[in-house]
């Protein structure tokens, strides 16, 4: 997850014509609960998840396993009973990690664990460290200060339930390799954007400001970033940070698609998914192959009934979220045309934590069937919210007025295991993750039978 977890709120045009209220019928509603029900018991999305971090692993952007992850999903799709799979094609940059290693030389020789920061350049770079404890002071250090030195900066992260302190944990990550080369700094090292206290390093993207020449980016594993801080409490410290990664030409991936057809208006989505790509440490069962596997099962569930919902289900397995979100913008592009098609849009990308929340975008006129599908969420301990936005996938196709729901997760614990090498199946919970293919499955249903639309129209031109 590059944001995975920010929220954020889009405002989305009003509608220029009256609308009638859209509501949910009451036999809809029953169905949503027998649904709710059976998709509790169900360990549809328990078996996809194990099946793809097992058969898979972990699913780099670009690499050989980005290909067989594709495969397995357009497999997987079928093997559901989804009536129609196709792809999509998503090129970006290749990146690739080979090697990485750092150690502290001189008097106090040692090992430190870090992973190198999606984006960096390699390189072998031996200097003073200098510490700052956070992007602000690292910001106003004066230029040149840092020539011929390693900055590092030391922020952590705090623990929240919704992930709000990833946002500044990521801007030390995104923002600070550019402002070190600034003051004339040669590498960069950071604390993981994490909460965990365990040798584990966090990775993740970072970007280089146009016209600055890169420097090689690592992060180090919270321990380790203790341990750089009090040897640099007791005087000056080198380190050696050597890595072998960069970038490698363009790669051409998919994002995969299944589609479980629309009994009356066919030609309307209400669409839901995950992305399918990870890192390469883990083998990427929070992030998120949880997602893919929730949204899959919801889909799957949704099929099997004796009459499938008014609108189609379509579920979204998008390619390279996390460097950049190309899946994402990559449908939004293929689909802008058909934003007023899209009933309504969802991502679980941020774990697979209990839902707890929810909350969408619809206008006023859709508020009784958002207030009929809270309803039937408030069984699975899910209750309305103010806050949330779209998930980063579906952020790009929000911006251009597709409708959005938000059902939040509870992400405490997300963080220690994000974007590390314990992000692994046995830090799943199957009942949570039960939990989230029913709250996906009754959201799903529901509004692909709504009577009435929920907001979803063109957004107004830009000016430049």
């Amino acid at each position: 997850m590059r944001f995975a977890c920010l929220l954020f709120s889009l405002a989305l045009a009003a509608p220029a014509a009256a609308h009638n209220p859209t509501r949910i019928p009451d036999a809809a509603f029953d169905t949503a609960t027998r649904l709710r029900a059976q998709a509790l018991a169900d360990g549809t999305a328990w078996q996809v998840l194990e099946s793809l971090t097992t058969e898979v692993g972990p699913r780099l952007a670009g690499s050989e396993a980005d290909a067989r992850a594709v495969a397995w999903a357009k497999a997987k799709f079928v093997e559901l009973g989804y009536d129609k799979v196709w792809t999509e094609p998503v090129t970006f940059p290749k990146w690739e990690r080979r090697s990485e290693h750092a150690e502290v030389v001189g008097d106090q020789a040692q090992p430190l664990v870090v992973t190198a920061l999606g984006g960096s350049p390699g390189g072998t770079v031996e200097a003073e460290v200098v510490r700052f404890a956070d992007l602000a002071a690292l910001e106003a250090a004066a230029p040149g200060s840092l020539a011929g030195k390693i900055a590092f900066v030391d922020y952590r992260m705090a623990r929240a339930r919704d992930g709000s302190g990833y946002g500044p944990g990521s801007r030390v990550r995104s923002r600070g390799p550019s402002t070190a080369i600034g003051k004339g700094a040669i590498g960069y090292l950071m604390r993981s954007a994490g909460t965990d206290s365990h040798r584990m390093p966090h990775t993740g993207m970072t970007r280089f400001d146009e016209g600055l020449t890169p420097i090689p980016s690592a992060a180090l594993a919270a321990p380790d970033a203790d341990q750089l801080a009090r040897l640099l409490a007791l005087g000056p410290t080198r380190v050696r940070l050597a890595l072998d990664v960069g970038w490698n030409g363009e790669y051409t991936s998919q994002n995969v698609i299944g589609e479980m057809t629309g009994a009356s208006k066919p030609d309307e989505v209400v669409l839901i998914g995950g992305h399918l790509d990870s890192w390469d440490l883990g083998t990427g069962a929070i992030d998120d192959g949880a997602g893919v596997a929730v949204t899959m099962a919801a889909g799957h569930l949704i099929g099997l009934l004796d009459r499938r919902p008014a609108r189609t289900l379509r579920v979204v397995a998008f390619a390279n979220e996390e460097q950049g979100l190309h899946g994402g913008k990559a449908y939004a592009e293929a689909h802008a045309g058909a934003v007023a098609r899209h009933q309504i849009v969802a991502e679980s990308d941020f774990g697979a934590g209990r839902i707890y929340a929810f909350n969408t975008s619809a206008p006023d006129h859709a508020r009784a069937a958002v207030d009929r599908i809270a309803q039937a969420l408030a069984p699975l301990g899910i209750a309305t919210s103010d806050k949330g936005g779209p998930g980063p996938d579906v952020g790009p196709i929000a911006g251009k007025g597709a409708a959005w729901a938000w059902l939040g997760q509870d992400g405490t614990d997300y963080f220690d295991l994000h974007h590390t090498p314990d992000d692994t199946l046995d830090k799943v919970d199957p009942a949570a993750l039960a939990q989230n293919a029913a709250a996906y499955t009754v959201f799903a249903y529901l509004a692909a039978q709504a009577e009435g639309g929920f907001g979803s129209a063109p957004a107004p031109a830009t000016q430049d």
